[in-house]
């Protein structure tokens, strides 16, 4: 959430900043609510100055005794009050609303830019593969223990089950990156909850906006984690946290659920859009003045992953106009997909700076008599595990239907290739 006190000091810098980000009438609505706010506030104040005058009968010498019509006027200037008190509530709900369905600043070294065809390129590392016998994941998985036409009688479309060396493999990407980022990269392991409340859903950013994308109980109104950010980044949510003790960095796998709302048609076959899928996600609570130097080393630990495992891969810069609704700045990682030709994105690494611990509360402390101010909070996914099988399928098959698996995966697979099932 946006701090409201910058916005009225602020709104043609905000209109600018948010032009490729959200629509001008929603920032008119801003604007003409709190405006209205304001108003309501001043006039309340102005009544209960004139409540006082009146009981006190004035001051000094003039002080003069309450009269009969004194009486009725207050009990008139106590009725107009309540219903300015009832505007009050009714306009700062309205607030709220707005302020929630706004999404956050871009900061200044983000590429302006209206979708994906805007974003920049950074970097790229390792060389693509292609050969006209190289067949697409599914295709290949099909033989080695992926089954999406049983999960599709089971489930519907857009899940999986994996068996044999598919589900082993599922296990060992999962530990692997786990050890990676805990022994290497210095993050402490969390295993979350995966049915999360309202509350947290919105202090992340995923409610009001991505309502629909949600699956959630009808009984106890649980939303299903769409990724591990909502309830670790929610773990300090109504806290003050201690400055000494920045950075604090998370690591969580988790299963991940999502309705793919407005992806109807879109990669209808294979592992990259499902509605249920694992991840491994890193989180970061840091001082405001450290969180861009934490978004490169965040994305440095996201392509390390990627690096052991010998995936092709490219850095790429999102521009204002593709950025996620709580992110300032977001790298996305793209993994080479050797018969789309094209790179796939496969992590994703934001700094929300001030956004997500604003509307979740989290605040921390320089020093110990210092005031509390909002933590930045960062994101992001080292890595996404089926879009990572899907990579490792596709690049690594051999003319045989066999995958040759990179060396880093072989102590937690057992074996340094996928061969045929029965």
């Amino acid at each position: 959430m946006l701090d409201i006190k910058w916005l009225r000091s602020h709104p043609d810098e905000a209109r600018a900043r948010l032009r490729d980000r959200v629509n001008g009438e929603l920032l008119q609505q801003l604007e003409e609510t709190d405006t209205r706010l304001r108003q309501v506030i001043q006039q309340a104040e102005s009544l209960r100055a004139q409540q006082h005058a009146l009981q006190h009968g004035g001051a000094g010498p003039a002080k003069r005794s309450i009269t009969e019509t004194d009486r009725a006027r207050l009990r008139q200037l106590a009725e107009e009050a309540k219903q300015y008190e009832q505007q009050r509530r009714e306009l700062e709900e309205q607030l709220y609303g707005i302020l929630l369905r706004i999404p956050n600043l871009p900061d200044a070294s983000v590429p302006k830019g209206r979708d994906e065809r805007d974003n920049v390129e950074v970097r790229r590392w390792g060389t693509p593969k292609q050969a006209p016998w190289m067949r697409p994941h599914w295709e290949i998985g099909a033989s080695l223990g992926l089954d999406f036409e049983r999960a599709a009688k089971v489930s519907g479309a857009r899940f999986v089950f994996e068996r044999g060396a598919m589900a082993r493999l599922e296990r060992a990407l999962v530990n692997f990156m786990l050890d990676l980022h805990v022994q290497q990269h210095g993050y402490e392991e969390m295993f979350p909850p995966f049915l999360v409340t309202r509350e947290a859903m919105t202090g992340t950013g995923q409610l009001p906006k991505f309502a629909e994308d949600a699956f959630r109980t009808t009984e106890d109104e649980l939303y299903l984690v769409p990724t591990a950010e909502v309830p670790v980044t929610n773990y300090h949510r109504d806290e003050i946290l201690d400055g000494a003790t920045l950075p604090r960095k998370y690591v969580a796998y988790s299963a991940c659920f999502r309705r793919e709302a407005g992806s109807a048609g879109r990669d209808t076959r294979g592992l990259i859009r499902m509605h249920q899928f694992n991840k491994v996600e890193m989180v970061n609570f840091v001082a405001p003045e450290d969180s861009y130097a934490a978004l490169e080393a965040m994305v440095r630990d996201a392509e390390e992953v990627l690096q052991h495992l010998q995936l092709p891969y490219r850095v790429v810069a999102l521009c204002t106009g593709d950025l996620g609704f709580s992110a300032a700045k977001t790298y996305d990682l793209e993994v080479w997909m050797p018969t789309q030709h094209t790179y796939r994105e496969i992590s994703s690494c934001s700094n929300c700076e001030a956004f997500q611990a604003r509307r979740a509360n989290i605040r921390f402390r320089a020093h110990p008599t210092s005031k509390p101010e909002y933590v930045h909070t960062l994101n992001g996914s080292g890595l996404a595990v089926g879009r990572t099988v899907a990579a490792l399928l596709e690049n690594g098959q051999q003319p045989d239907g066999s995958v040759l698996l990179p060396e880093a995966l072989i102590p937690y697979v057992g074996v340094d290739r996928l061969a045929l099932v029965p």
